[in-house]
């Protein structure tokens, strides 16, 4: 088997309400986008996922496929495909509403091929799932760089308090994390952003945690230290998946320094301050293309060399 990156979670439909009233079905999910991401810049991604034998399922198996990811065995045993309802406002911000479940298909899961496994949001907080991705992340260890981007979705994760109790036993199993400052300042009111990355790194053992900040760029916190990037200035359609095409280029990046798999866990830990900006000025250029385009879809690799 080839080695690859393999993303548990979530991928269904996205119907977006405009501010103008219009309105419009894409494919998405959290972790469908980050792998679609990882598919368009040229790399083996696989998603184990949960999806109908239905026209919508039918729909993001095709989007997926156009951009060659493969969905693992048992990803199309959904009753029925999952719903997101996303509204953005004049900026082109998303808020949602869910009508979905999820489940991690039977034989989901690493093998000695798999350099990184990427799990997060809906997938890692919505039972029956979340209990069984939480095990196949600690069996993935030995093997796999894990990484992960809680993608907090209020509506479905109850209390911050309890919320932040869920997310922070998956920091404790990760590498590297992922995480906006909105997702912090839900989570963690009152307490400012990089306090909570620090605290994620320092304390609770993960190597690199990136905050992202919106048109403010992003920031890595790592065992070593801190780097800043900004962001880039284009003209915001909307933000429909910019954070998790952002994962998907971190995750390409780590891939090209190769820092990934079980066995380069030390080096990823002691990653210098230059890699990291070099990583981090990638994301910011895959997120500004994916902001500038309606939906999530992110930029193939031939789009970023002729930028």
């Amino acid at each position: 088997m080839a080695r690859h990156v393999l993303a548990v979670g979530e991928a269904l439909v996205d119907v977006v309400h405009r501010a103008d009233g219009s309105s419009a079905e894409h494919p998405g999910g959290s972790l469908a986008n980050v792998a679609l991401t990882l598919g368009r810049l040229g790399r083996d991604s696989r998603l184990a996922t949960w999806l109908g034998r239905d026209d919508r399922g039918d729909a993001v198996r095709a989007w997926l496929a156009e951009s060659s990811v493969t969905t693992t065995a048992g990803s199309d045993r959904a009753p029925r495909t999952s719903v997101a309802q996303a509204t953005l406002d004049a900026g082109g911000s998303a808020t949602y509403e869910f009508d979905l479940e999820w489940q991690v298909p039977d034989d989901a899961g690493a093998t000695a091929d798999t350099l990184a496994v990427h799990t997060g949001s809906i997938a890692a907080v919505l039972e029956p799932g979340a209990s069984d991705v939480r095990a196949l992340v600690e069996a993935a260890r030995t093997t796999s760089t894990i990484t992960y981007d809680p993608n907090a979705r209020p509506v479905l994760m109850g209390e911050p308090a309890v919320a932040r109790t869920h997310v922070e036993a998956l920091v404790r199993l990760a590498d590297v994390v992922k995480v906006s400052d909105e997702d912090l300042e839900w989570l963690a009111a009152g307490t400012a952003p990089l306090d909570v990355a620090r605290a994620w790194v320092h304390d609770l053992g993960a190597a690199m945690v990136v905050v992202t900040f919106g048109g403010e760029g992003a920031t890595a916190v790592t065992t070593s230290g801190e780097v800043h990037v900004p962001s880039r200035s284009v003209q915001v359609v909307d933000t429909v998946g910019a954070g998790d095409s952002f994962m998907g280029a971190l995750l390409d990046g780590l891939w090209s320094a190769e820092l990934l798999g079980a066995d380069r866990r030390d080096a990823l830990r002691a990653i210098d301050h230059h890699t990291v900006q070099t990583l981090l000025a990638r994301c910011v250029a895959v997120a500004a293309v994916t902001v500038s385009r309606a939906g999530a879809n992110p930029p193939w690799s031939h789009e970023l060399e002729d930028a």
